[in-house]
């Protein structure tokens, strides 16, 4: 090999145990525990923020499935002219589709059973190209929400917690009362559960039911829709999209994207995220420092082979060389596998929680506590890199001392008693 003699001393110390002394296999026991530390440090920071990338990617996917990308409506009225929105919108480059809708919350309730919901009404024909979550229905087709029919679409929870089930009836009660002499008497409406819907976020599934646009503009008592759901290319492009149309729609319309919706939610995710970067890397840093034990041992126990490379002519430099590359080569190595088992981890997580879980006969995610009942992973590069830059430099860093320390050695004392 023609590596400098540096890099051959270097690498023999690193595997100087096989055939060494008892105290050199040890220092090469203490080099194996630091380069698992450094792996299990690098492998627990992929998989952690690869299962919050799938949670957050999970979360929104599912959103969306029931959200759209941008909506446009007016604090102040109804939009009577909403198709003329919705042909301004499309004229956007990024816009593909567009559907009317009207928002208002309400109760159900089913026999003894009563609870609220937000009701969403929606034209059956343009309301499967804005929100795939009516495109996958239980019980029942889109087709049979006719308009005068009074039909209804349940979550699936909120169905399971009235206890119906497609063809049951219910009955809604509207906020908005009927006055009468004996006072305000709440409008009710009896309508049939004509399917359900699993969009996999329980929140969405335990609290939105789905009307015909037209018996909700009549049961709510507005003169058009309340709003315009757009759908665009690129969902990424949300903010800046949503900006551009501000401009193009008329000034009283509100133009709110999808971030800006769910904003606190996304943002405490980066948060978390940004956190347990952090703290995951000081377990790796303390994972890199232990080769400053490990070096210093190392540095001590190699003093007379030290004094007998500076008397050969080997300049400090040098001497400092080769321990770098022992420390480096632990921290390249370590490093490494742990990349290779946070990926294999992070991308099996799907067989390898259900299979704890059934060991342990418990689940990790109820479903009726957290978004979602699975736990996702989604590895990325754009995480993986800065974990193994961040990881080779803690690896070089730690390595500085000892190896300064061992360019300070002086022969003369070092051999004095050898």
């Amino acid at each position: 090999m023609n590596l400098p003699f540096e890099a051959r001393i270097g690498l023999r110390y690193t595997r100087a145990g096989r055939r060494a002394r008892r105290r050199n296999a040890f220092i090469s026991f203490i080099s194996a525990i630091s380069m698992a530390g450094i792996a299990l440090g690098v492998a627990a920071l992929i998989v952690v923020l690869s299962v919050m990338n799938g949670f957050q990617k999970e979360v929104r996917d599912r959103m969306l499935s029931v959200l759209s990308h941008i909506e446009v409506f007016s604090y102040d009225s109804s939009l009577t002219d909403w198709r003329r929105i919705a042909d301004e919108a499309r004229k956007h480059p990024e816009v593909v589709a567009a559907a009317p809708y009207v928002s208002a919350q309400a109760m159900f309730t089913s026999g003894d059973v009563v609870r609220g919901a937000l009701v969403r009404g929606i034209d059956p024909g343009l309301e499967p190209t804005v929100a795939e979550v009516v495109t996958n229905l239980k019980g029942g087709k889109l087709a049979d929400l006719a308009p005068g029919g009074f039909g209804v679409i349940l979550g699936v929870e909120l169905a399971h917690s009235l206890l119906v089930v497609p063809g049951d009836k219910v009955t809604m009660i509207a906020p908005q009362g009927t006055v009468t002499p004996a006072g305000i008497v709440p409008r009710l409406r009896q309508f049939k559960v004509i399917a359900t819907f699993e969009s996999g976020h329980y929140e969405f599934d335990s609290t939105l039911a789905m009307i015909h646009i037209e018996d909700a503009e009549r049961l709510f008592r507005v003169d058009g829709p309340t709003g315009v759901r757009l759908r665009i290319k690129d969902m990424q492009q949300a903010p800046r999209v949503a900006a551009q149309l501000s401009g193009m729609l008329d000034p009283g319309l509100v133009v709110r994207d999808w971030t800006r919706q769910n904003r606190t939610w996304f943002a405490a995710v980066q948060t978390e995220k940004r956190m347990m970067f952090i703290i995951l890397t000081l377990i790796v840093a303390v994972a890199a420092f232990n080769l400053v034990s490990t070096l210093v041992m190392t540095v001590t126990e190699k003093q007379s082979d030290i004094a007998i490379l500076r008397t050969l002519g080997a300049s400090p430099a040098s001497v400092m060389a080769v321990f770098i590359v022992q420390g480096t080569l632990i921290g390249v190595i370590g490093t490494v596998l742990g990349v290779g088992l946070g990926l294999l981890l992070a991308n099996n997580l799907d067989v390898i929680v259900p299979a704890i879980e059934h060991v342990l006969g418990m689940q990790f995610l109820p479903k009726d506590v957290y978004f979602i009942s699975e736990l996702p992973s989604d590895p990325r590069a754009s995480d993986i890199v800065p974990i193994t830059v961040i990881s080779l430099v803690l690896a070089l860093v730690a390595t500085v001392y000892p190896s300064w320390r061992a360019a300070r050695v002086r022969p003369a004392e070092a051999l004095r008693y050898d």
